[in-house]
């Protein structure tokens, strides 16, 4: 505060000059004229006391505005506790956070923890049901109740496996549609569903408009479904939520605006595992029902027998039936007809009319189906209801789903013939014969849902609640999925890097219409400003990105080719989104907005790096520094006051960065760029400096070159343990440690943390807090192999099948080449082994972002042969069997490593943060990518970093994974201590992230976009971008805020946006230490208004998580909140339909 008093006296001390000034001027005018040179000379010294006036005071005002942010925070702070003399330990020191609890799942509920616990896991042969059990009935169950049947006519279409998107699309999927016309037209009893809307609305741009009002008609009669609406089939352990549910509006919308229904029921028969936060999802977009199918057999079993296949499926962290979704689980081994009419795939086989003589298509158990005629109709018939009925005594009700199809169905007009024929004169005896009590016929899910719950409800019964997720899935034997958590993790790593890209151009691209509109007025953007081909490139990205979530793409699962295409699709949208950006922030810095002008092919600004390829890694320019002050545009695409340590290659060894609109200069470190192991480029240096980046702010910096020896230079000691190496850094400092030194642990801190590293590899050995904790916390690398043995299964793109081995230590013949870097931005110790690069960092910052540890790896195994590199952390963590990994970056899921399973069983996937904890401590892992992660041992906790594996592992691909790339692994570690909630409370029970680690994951996930501007002219003046005036609340998260398309103008935005809120759950027993400079409450009601200011909406309506008009909610409708306040409750992610003031 000092510091603004004392600003603010200057400032008025220059305004008192420039008042007199101007009075001495207006005597020298009353007196006579002066001589012309003097009033021009007085008038130019005027100006140049007026703009330094101006100057100062704009950065006066974001001065104040910050420190009024931290006060207003810290006053928050000292509210919400009471006083300055409540600490943070007790449990319910962070109002509003979620204290631990047990997983409830009611009399009739189900834990999947519990049942994990239970079942033995012994798979013996189950006969005709080789995974189940022999199935028993009198006869006379349907007596009262006749058989209600819906059989369930698909094509699963794969948007890229073993072809791409495209090819599939000109081989098989057009055709499978152009006839789903044809065949569902010539009668009405006939039905169909459909699930990838990415195929279907390409297919819906080739046919014309006479089609398309057919494929209206059949949809309003109830004939054509479209199931779940997305824009693919997800994948449910990899993907992150952001891009769950973005696929999710994309199908949606599309649905929407050219069908105009609304999916009610969610299809996902092929993602390999399922999870609770995509039925989150699905309930928050309006669909009731939903059915699943790949989960392990052993469960199914067991749900089987236990008649608990259809379920309520609640969030963990619900203790109300507000999340419930009625799920049904498919109950054998596949999704095809051998595998969905009954117990016995022998018998079902022969009801799959595609395999009759003469096709391409046969069934192995070699009994051919037979064409239904007069002769067998009624032989065939009773066979077939005897599966159907085996199948019903699965289920709780006389109303039984069956699907008919598999992958790539019904592409020849023949096959909808042999399958609808044949089984509609099953049908017609099944309607002649009152007496087998078996009503039949073709239906769509829906149809199958309604009778369902009609059944319920007449019964006054209610079907059971389940808790958790379904992974780790097995197919059969020990055959568990566990490889896909990492396989292709390169493309894991540009998934996230697109979704980022994504998240911050939509941000920005509705920021910048929306100031638009302000400064324009009456609703109109600038002429020059290409929004409508931005709003296009931000659609083919958020499609893009949603293609990639198909289970098939971002698991790493399919042929070379096509991830080669899937790459290029990613790779391309990234660049077209960078535009995005760079335009929408030239027109929001620039002063005078009259200056703007859009040239794509002279783009004002560019980012600071380069990505030259679908399989590159992106390289950082070299910023040439003159004379004149080079300008940098820092986005901070997060909700959140951010310190962000910001680092660009410049050509010169000494620099000087100031904040362009205070003229404050920036604290700054410049750092070697490492050439070879040993050697630095002479002609490129790191430049990193302290950014502090207010919430969703566009920062102006200048860098200039600075004298010789002006700015602090990292110090470097690089050796070789035992060896002497010769080491060329100039102008750098660098040293080797000698004699006894050589052997003394390496150790780094700062004003949080201290650690210590193996002085022979580098790699870290102890943590020590600033509060004294100490952990032991050692860093290990590790090979996996797997099974060996000509006739044995082996790891492939989708198993894991390690060796009988286990993990082996990583081996090197000579020690790896250890660097230290120490400086007053940051400091780190970088281990250089032959297959990776590994880096622990500590940033000297003040806050909270200084808490954590960085840690990242550079990893290349490609000269290896059917060999998985592993992480792992090894720590005194008492944790027991127990651990959490993330479910989709969405909520946390307990984890409990079991010894009756095999060691493939025990990973996991972690799409961003997995943790061990005890009573005192917990130590979280956060990560910028998908992989794999188990903790097989207490205080152990590791992540599959990459995987080469030469062989098929018999699941349909037809190949290994051999493609592998030089690939980038990106974490934060955090140490915290435990109080309060922390007791244990038995059974399964639900957690959440700490508030700091909620902020480190922000940070990671989300970090700051930097530009430099191109324009070697005179540059226009810049001003920093601030659009809001304080930070969100902690737990608020902005999830998106999303221009949607114009209703009257196609593919143009609209003045309407999607403004998606999560509200995080925090865990109670980690005290944030020190303070973050955000506030939280315990209170639901939020005015969106004021969370926002000084942006203001003229209108907000709360709809579903994907927009549909039809889920909008009336203004004020039964509420009595005034018209912008909205409840955000925990764990709840909240969806609004917003426009944005267009007037002061």
């Amino acid at each position: 505060m000092k510091r603004s008093r004392l600003l603010a006296v200057l400032v008025g001390g220059l305004f008192c000059v420039v008042v007199v000034s101007m009075y001495r001027m207006l005597e020298l005018m009353q007196g006579g004229e002066p001589p012309v040179g003097q009033v021009n000379e007085d008038l130019s010294r005027l100006q140049q006391k007026i703009d330094k006036l101006e100057h100062l005071l704009s950065g006066n005002n974001q001065l104040v505005a910050t420190l009024r942010d931290s006060l207003l925070n810290h006053k928050a702070l000292w509210e919400t506790r009471g006083g300055v003399n409540r600490s943070l330990d007790s449990a319910h020191s962070l109002s509003g956070c979620q204290s631990v609890k047990k997983m409830e799942a009611g009399e009739d509920g189900v834990q999947l923890l519990d049942i994990y616990d239970l079942l033995p896991f012994d798979n013996p042969d189950g006969g005709a049901w080789k995974q189940g059990f022999e199935i028993r009935y009198h006869g006379n169950e349907w007596d009262e109740q006749p058989l209600e049947l819906f059989l369930v006519p698909h094509s699963h279409n794969d948007p890229g496996w073993l072809k791409t998107f495209d090819g599939y699309y000109q081989d098989q999927t057009k055709h499978i549609l152009n006839n789903m016309l044809i065949k569902l037209s010539e009668d009405n009893r006939r039905k169909m569903i459909w699930a990838e809307i990415s195929y279907f609305s390409k297919w819906w741009n080739d046919i014309d408009k006479q089609k398309r009002h057919l494929v209206k008609r059949l949809v309003e009669a109830g004939q054509l479904e479209l199931v779940t609406g997305g824009w693919v089939m997800a994948d449910e352990a990899n993907s992150h939520y952001f891009a769950l549910l973005d696929q999710l509006i994309e199908g949606h919308q599309w649905i929407q605006k050219h069908l105009g229904v609304k999916p009610s029921s969610g299809w996902a028969v092929d993602p390999f595992g399922h999870s609770p936060s995509m039925t989150y999802l699905l309930k928050g977009a309006g669909l009731k029902n939903m059915l699943i199918q790949r989960v392990h057999y052993a469960v199914k079993k067991h749900f089987a027998q236990k008649q608990t296949l259809e379920f309520l499926w609640r969030q963990s962290w619900d203790s109300t039936s507000r999340s419930d979704i009625t799920c049904h689980m498919m109950p054998f081994y596949s999704y095809d007809v051998p595998h969905t009419c009954g117990p016995n795939p022998a018998v079902c086989c022969q009801f799959d009319f595609h395999r009759l003589p003469g096709g391409r298509v046969f069934c192995p158990w070699r009994i051919p189906p037979q064409p239904i005629t007069e002769q067998n109709v009624e032989e065939r018939a009773l066979l077939l209801l005897d599966q159907y009925r085996q199948k019903s005594r699965l289920f709780r009700s006389p109303v039984l789903l069956v699907p008919l199809g598999d992958d790539f169905r019904y592409v020849d007009a023949r096959e909808w013939d042999d399958q609808f024929i044949n089984y509609q004169r099953l049908f017609d005896y099944f309607d002649q014969h009152p007496e087998l009590h078996i009503k039949a016929r073709f239906g769509t899910l829906s149809d199958y849902f309604q009778a369902l719950h009609g059944h319920l409800n007449s019964a006054g019964t209610t079907l059971p609640t389940l808790q958790g997720d379904f992974f780790t899935y097995a197919d059969r034997d020990d055959h568990y999925w566990s490889g896909y958590f990492t396989s292709r993790p390169f493309y894991k790593r540009l998934d996230r890097i697109l979704e980022a890209t994504l998240r911050a151009s939509e941000i920005l691209f509705s920021l910048t219409l929306a100031e638009m509109r302000r400064f324009h007025g009456n609703g109109r953007l600038s002429a020059d400003f290409p929004a409508r081909e931005h709003f296009g490139l931000l659609t083919e990205g958020r499609r893009n990105l949603g293609l990639f979530q198909h289970h098939d793409a971002v698991t790493g699962t399919g042929r070379d080719p096509v991830v080669v295409d899937y790459g290029t699709r990613l790779f391309h949208s990234i660049l077209n989104l960078r535009q995005v950006l760079q335009s929408s922030a030239h027109w929001l810095i620039l002063l005078d907005k009259n200056q703007y002008h859009h040239d794509q092919s002279k783009p004002f600004l560019q980012m600071d790096d380069v990505i030259s390829a679908q399989d590159a890694l992106p390289q950082k320019m070299t910023l040439r520094l003159g004379d004149q002050p080079r300008p940098l545009i820092i986005f901070n695409p997060t909700e959140q006051l951010q310190s962000s340590v910001i680092s660009i290659l410049i050509d010169c060894p000494d620099a000087h960065v100031v904040e362009a609109q205070t003229g404050r200069p920036m604290a700054a470190q410049i750092s070697a760029v490492w050439v070879e192991l040993n050697q630095a480029s002479t002609d490129s240096f790191q430049l990193s400096f302290i950014a502090e980046l207010p919430p969703l702010s566009l920062v102006v910096y200048h860098v200039s070159k600075a004298t010789t020896g002006s700015t602090a230079r990292a110090q470097y000691t690089v050796y070789r343990h035992g060896s002497q190496l010769a080491v060329h850094a100039e102008p750098f400092q660098v040293s080797a440690p000698q004699g006894p030194e050589a052997d003394v642990p390496l150790s780094l801190n700062n004003k949080h943390i201290h650690i210590w590293s193996s002085p022979k590899t580098g790699l870290l050995q102890k943590l020590r807090m600033k509060s004294g904790l100490v952990r032991q916390l050692q860093v290990q690398f590790l090979w996996y192999g797997t099974r060996s043995g000509f006739n044995q299964d082996k790891s492939g793109a989708y198993l894991f099948l390690p060796g009988k081995e286990g993990a082996q230590p990583y081996p090197f013949a000579q020690p790896p080449l250890v660097r230290i870097s120490r400086g007053p931005i940051f400091s780190d110790v970088t281990s250089c082994f032959r297959h990776f690069t590994h880096t622990v960092r500590l940033y000297h910052l003040d806050g909270h972002a200084g808490r954590s540890v960085e840690i990242s790896n550079m990893v290349d195994i490609r000269s290896e042969v059917n060999r998985e590199l592993v992480m792992r952390l090894r720590s005194d963590v008492a944790n027991g069997n127990r651990f959490y990994t993330d479910l989709n970056g969405f909520q946390m899921q307990q984890r409990r490593t079991l010894d009756k399973l095999p060691l493939q069983a025990n990973f996991y996937p972690m799409s961003s943060a997995s943790f061990l904890q005890d009573s005192t401590s917990r130590l979280s892992l956060l990560s910028a990518q998908s992989q794999a992660v188990a903790a097989l041992k207490p205080g152990e906790l590791e992540v599959l970093l990459d995987r080469r594996l030469q062989q098929d592992d018999n699941r349909g691909l037809g190949q290994g994974v051999t493609d592998n790339k030089l690939t980038a692994s990106l974490y934060h570690l955090l140490l915290e201590e435990r109080s309060g909630g922390s007791q244990e409370v038995g059974g399964a029970s639900v957690e959440h992230l700490s508030l700091l680690a909620h902020l480190s994951s922000l940070s990671l996930s989300h970090p700051p976009f930097t530009m430099v501007a191109m324009s070697n002219s005179q540059l226009p003046k810049m001003q920093t971008f601030l659009p809001l005036r304080l930070s969100l609340p902690c737990d608020v998260h902005l999830l998106n805020l999303r221009t949607l398309e114009d209703p009257q103008e196609a593919e143009s935005p609209s003045q309407e946006a999607a403004l998606l809120l999560h509200r995080k759950g925090l865990d109670c027993s980690a005290a944030p230490e020190p303070v973050p400079a955000c506030t939280w409450s315990e209170h639901e009601e939020v005015n969106l208004d004021e969370l926002f200011s000084p942006l203001r909406f003229r209108s907000v309506r709360r709809s579903g998580l994907t927009l549909l008009r039809d889920d909008d909610e009336e203004p004020n409708s039964g509420q009595h909140r005034p018209p912008h306040v909205a409840r955000l409750q925990p764990m709840e992610i909240s969806a609004f339909r917003v426009e944005i003031h267009d007037s002061n």
